[in-house]
Order: structure tokens, then sequence, then C-alpha cells
């Protein structure tokens, strides 16, 4: 079932595409695995997948060592700045950054590690109370603060768009990251570049690719119903 689900979802992104005019290997497909058993990663990387999607830093931890050397890790939770040190030589991305206070802790525990971390910032574009993220406003100069710091590069944003029963209802909010990243990108940053837009979940991922994401996080339309427990 897992990997008929997965084809599903790969034929899904294949045709947004293609009514984009848009090349496939643009898109990259994050497999959002929070809460899942080992067992089913393993099912989903047998089928094809390499990369994993994860909200929390124990998580992370626990299945890490578990899955092949090639398994790329994404950090798409709120990351507090304590846990920082655990995960920075592990995840391949980390798309939650929303202060420059976890971006200096990043850089810092870069720095320490003796590796290089790459990051989006997050934007709270739909400015709904309940998400973190920085405002549209304040982005700009979020992505500049950061560029200075050493051992981490911007390549891009994320946004966690409303839940919605109509996935044409989030398209607005797809379009305004779009261009906002292209306002960033105009900028010429040191250090930045926005080849990245991760946005885009199981309800409307074919909307956000056609206004431009570059990464879509899949949980439920790859894994099925997600299992709370423990969340």
């Amino acid at each position: 079932m897992l990997k008929e689900n997965l084809n599903q979802v790969c034929e899904n992104i294949k045709k947004a595409c293609e009514r984009t005019g848009r090349k496939t290997e643009e898109v990259t497909l994050i497999a959002v695995s929070k809460t899942k058993p080992i067992s089913m990663l393993e099912e989903a990387y047998m089928a094809g997948s390499r990369d994993f999607g994860e909200n929390k830093v124990q998580e992370i931890m626990d299945k890490y060592l578990q899955l092949p050397p090639d398994t790329r890790w994404h950090m798409i939770g709120h990351l507090q700045r304590n846990k920082v040190k655990y995960i920075i030589d592990k995840v391949t991305l980390i798309h939650s950054v929303d202060s420059l206070r976890l971006a200096e802790e990043i850089s810092r525990q870069a720095e320490k590690k003796q590796v290089h971390a790459d990051i989006l910032v997050e934007v709270n574009i739909a400015k709904e109370e309940s998400k973190f993220g920085t405002s549209r406003e304040e982005s700009i100069q979020l992505v500049k603060n950061i560029s200075k710091l050493p051992n981490i590069s911007v390549k891009g944003l994320m946004t966690i768009a409303p839940f919605v029963t109509n996935p044409e209802d989030n398209r607005k909010y797809f379009r305004q990251i779009r261009e906002l990243s292209v306002d960033i990108a105009k900028e010429n940053i040191d250090n930045v570049t926005m080849s990245i837009l991760s946005m885009g979940m199981t309800g409307d991922y074919m909307v956000a690719i056609e206004e431009g994401a570059t990464m879509v996080r899949v949980g439920t339309g790859i894994f099925g119903e997600r299992n709370t427990q423990g969340d």
C-alpha cells in the first residue's frame, strides 16, 4: 500500500509539473515520517524515498542510524535552540529557522562540529497566530542578518499554509512566498540563494508545485493517517 501511495504522489507531482512546463526533477518529495515506525521508513526507502522530514529532534536521533547513510534528513518542525547541537551534523536541511537567535545557535554549533548548515527561513505568510515563522515584512532583514554568520547558508524559504479543504484557497499564499523569494533574490545578498521553496503538504502540494515549490512535504499521502501517540 505504501509503495502504491508513493507512486501516486510521484505521478501527481509529474502532472503538476507538466501543467506548468516544469521538469519533475525540479521538485524534491520529502516523505514526512514523523511518528512513523522505522519499518515504514524502511519500506518507503525501498520504494525509492531518500528525503525524510521529521518534526522532532528526538525522532531524528532515534531513526538516524537505522536507515542507510544516503538518507537525507530534513528538520521541518519548530527547533529549540538548546536542541540544535544534537542534529547539526545529521540533517541535510533545516526548514524552520524563524529568528536570528536560532540562526546564531545553528551557526555556533556548526562551527563547533566543523560542518556547514544549510537552512531555510520560515515565513508565516498567512499570519496565523498558531504558526511559527517570521513575517513577510521582517523576512528580508532576517535573511540579511543570517547571511553574515559563519558556517550557515540561507538556501530559500519555507512556509506552512493554512489547513484548508479546498487547496485552491492556498494558491495566493504560495504565490506570495514565490514573489517574496524573487524579491530577496534581487537583493543579491552574499551567502544567500533562493533556490529552494519548501511549501505544500498532502492536501495542497499540487497547487504549491504549480506556484513554484521545489520541495513538498507529504506525510499522510504516503504513510496514511498519522499516529499521534507521543505527539
